[in-house]
């Protein structure tokens, strides 16, 4: 047990560590069971590539799988500055339109709104770590880094859904253009300058967002520091 404890304390040193590890392990095991649930009890084993899960909430799962193992305090800004912006903003969008939280089965609903609370909550907590070590430049280089994560998750999606559409329905990160855009106000203007424009209209409005959190949290940083 000593030894484990020794382990532990050599991999994942900082208790925020732990608790992000921990975390990790607790939506992976959840997304493991919905995807179990939606494929055998929903889809009688058919599997519904719609919710394969790489979509801007689903990022966070693999960040904090990821995040105790990574030694280079750049690196780990850029994915603390992912979660307090990019991450927290994809939690609280939902709530703007919750339909796609729903789902036939009450379990799933229930499983996507506490994915989503915790979300905001995962962002809150990581930018309170974050802000105690930030200095002005050195916040602007993580968020130029979690923007340029954003974007790499962006193309990644992108390849994800033309690779694999021609076996079902696929749409990550809602960009697939042989899909009409379904977010809410995307989705009608998609029908006056285009879907593709939409698209990228899109992913620009969502790194605005991301930043405004981002300048929120400098305001409360330099508030804090005083």
């Amino acid at each position: 047990m000593k030894r484990f404890q020794n382990s532990g304390n050599r991999y994942f040193p900082a208790r925020t560590d732990r608790l992000f590890f921990l975390c990790g392990l607790l939506m992976l095991g959840s997304e493991i069971w919905k995807q179990l649930t939606l494929t055998f009890q929903l889809g009688r084993g058919q599997y519904n590539w719609w919710y394969f899960p790489f979509q801007l909430c689903s990022i966070p799962m693999y960040i904090l799988l990821a995040y105790p193992w990574i030694r280079r305090e750049r690196i780990r800004h850029v994915l603390l500055t992912f979660l307090m912006c990019y991450s927290l903003l994809g939690g609280i969008a939902v709530f703007a339109d919750t339909s796609g939280l729903h789902y036939s089965l009450p379990s799933l609903t229930l499983h996507s709104y506490l994915w989503h609370i915790l979300l905001i909550l995962l962002g809150i907590f990581s930018g309170t770590v974050c802000i105690k070590s930030f200095g002005n430049r050195s916040a602007l280089r993580a968020f130029a880094g979690s923007t340029g994560l954003y974007l790499l998750c962006c193309l990644a999606a992108e390849i994800i859904n033309l690779s694999f559409d021609r076996l079902g329905t696929i749409n990550m990160f809602y960009i697939n253009p042989d899909y009409r855009m379904q977010q809410i106000l995307f989705h009608d203007l998609s029908f006056l300058i285009g879907n593709l424009p939409a698209i990228f209209l899109y992913i620009a409005a969502t790194i605005l967002g991301a930043f405004l959190l981002f300048l929120a949290w400098m305001l409360f940083a330099r508030f804090f520091k005083h």
